[in-house]
């Protein structure tokens, strides 16, 4: 930052907890001292017409995702809002997640609209509402701080007495609104170049099924005579190839019933065997142990048709259903928890399979299969049923060996991608803290559009 920004002439201890030093010039203020803070209300569910044909908008906390909310989660009616403790919160004014699902407490967003929101959201309408984006800034660079005041990552809450306490940094009024307008512009860059990475992740990942799917599906001959494959979303297949369900070339075997696992079945590491889930399944076929959990000795072999070793295929059931992965070599004494198929006994190459799986044609029936259930799952019964095309070993081989080099290729143009998108979002970060605790001096800069009409 130093390099490309020039830092402020002088500097002082700031006062403010999150922050070591600021400009001289600089005061701070608490939270309380500088905006009102009320939270909102949720009118009741049980009546049903509060909620029907609505005209006043109204949110819920997962609308800071939104960062500058241009619209409500829905709409309620007059009634609805004069029978509850939802308040009017202005356009311009910011609202924060006191409480919510995962990451969305201490998130805040910036209100493009005049709205109400629910009980767990604080309505922050500074004095001055022209300053409310500095605030806005200053509050996201400190998300983390914020959520640590009331137990980090656990459930507690925030309350106002908490939001309200929070120092911030004040500079005089023109020069936080010219903070704002500088990141407002440069984040916006940065997001877009992020945007543009992720669409050629898609994109890449999206062209890496269609290369598995032909390869499994055609083959590598563009010679070969095709014969239909009696299975309507197959279509053609190379005439010598077999088509058959997955269960006559495999067993399929999950973890059901009395078979399952409690949390007093979990021990340390080197006191059990490897459970193997859903979260251990990498979306490219990998197996990572990133917090990996172990159960009784007693508990895995009670059931040996899920012991699994190299040789094996791991197929995802529940959760982020349709990943898969071929079991490598060196796990060890290793099982499965109830989120996983293995398939075992196989009577095809297990990296043909994988790739089988992995490809367009099943991750699209995948999809179809479980578009309709609350929690995404399919069942054991239903990958045994799917169609399987099994060419001659040889060309199972060569197959195998094409989509080795060819997914490997991909897979790092993939990770280029997102080992950008990390660069980009720790520059976006580091950039924000810089500007909203004065480490560099925006004073002088004016976005580009305005200094071509000067010139």
């Amino acid at each position: 930052m130093a390099g490309r920004y020039k830092a402020y002439p002088k500097y002082e201890d700031s006062g403010v907890e999150w922050i070591d030093s600021m400009p001289t010039h600089w005061s701070s203020v608490s939270v309380r001292w500088s905006a009102k803070l009320y939270a909102g209300g949720t009118p009741s569910k049980d009546v049903e017409s509060y909620w029907e044909d609505g005209t006043v908008p109204w949110l819920n906390s997962g609308a800071v995702n939104q960062r500058i909310v241009t619209e409500p989660s829905t709409l309620i009616t007059e009634a609805a809002f004069k029978n509850s403790s939802a308040k009017w919160i202005p356009k311009g004014a910011l609202v924060m997640a006191l409480a919510g699902q995962g990451k969305t407490k201490g998130m805040v967003a910036s209100l493009a609209i005049r709205t109400t929101c629910n009980q767990s959201m604080a309505a922050v309408v500074p004095s001055e509402l022209r300053s409310s984006r500095y605030l806005f800034w200053w509050l996201d660079s400190n998300y983390q701080n914020i959520r640590n005041m009331s137990g980090g990552d656990h459930r507690d809450g925030l309350n106002l007495e908490l939001l309200g306490n929070i120092q911030c940094p004040k500079p005089s009024l023109p020069e936080q609104k010219q903070i704002a307008q500088f990141l407002d512009h440069e984040t916006a860059k940065i997001d877009l170049l992020i945007a543009k990475q992720q669409a050629l992740i898609a994109l890449l990942q999206e062209k890496r099924q269609a290369v598995i799917s032909h390869a499994v599906t055609k083959g590598l001959n563009p010679e070969a005579r095709m014969k239909d494959s009696g299975v309507e979303w197959l279509g053609q297949v190379p005439e010598h190839w077999n088509v058959a369900r997955l269960k006559y070339y495999c067993s399929v075997k999950g973890r059901i019933g009395f078979r399952g696992y409690t949390v007093e079945d979990l021990v340390d590491e080197n006191e059990g065997a490897l459970v193997i889930g859903a979260a251990e399944i990498g979306s490219a076929g990998e197996i990572t142990l990133n917090s990996p959990q172990y159960i009784t000795w007693k508990k895995y072999y009670e059931s040996p048709e899920i012991m699994i070793e190299q040789g094996m295929v791991l197929f995802v059931q529940r959760g982020s259903v349709g990943k898969v992965a071929a079991v490598p070599s060196g796990l060890g004494f290793t099982t499965i928890n109830p989120s996983i198929i293995v398939l075992r006994d196989l009577v095809i190459n297990a990296p043909f399979l994988t790739y089988w799986l992995s490809g367009s044609a099943i991750q699209s029936l995948v999809e179809l299969q479980t578009s309709s259930t609350a929690v995404p799952m399919i069942s054991q019964e239903q990958v045994g049923n799917y169609w399987q095309v099994i060419p001659p070993q040889a060309e199972q081989l060569e197959i195998m060996n094409f989509l080795d080099l060819e997914t490997v290729r991909m897979d790092r143009l993939i990770l280029q991608a997102e080992d950008a998108i990390t660069l980009m979002q720790e520059r976006r970060t580091a950039l924000i803290s810089a500007t909203v605790t004065g480490k560099i001096d925006v004073r002088d800069w004016t976005a580009p559009a305005a200094q071509k009409q000067t010139n």
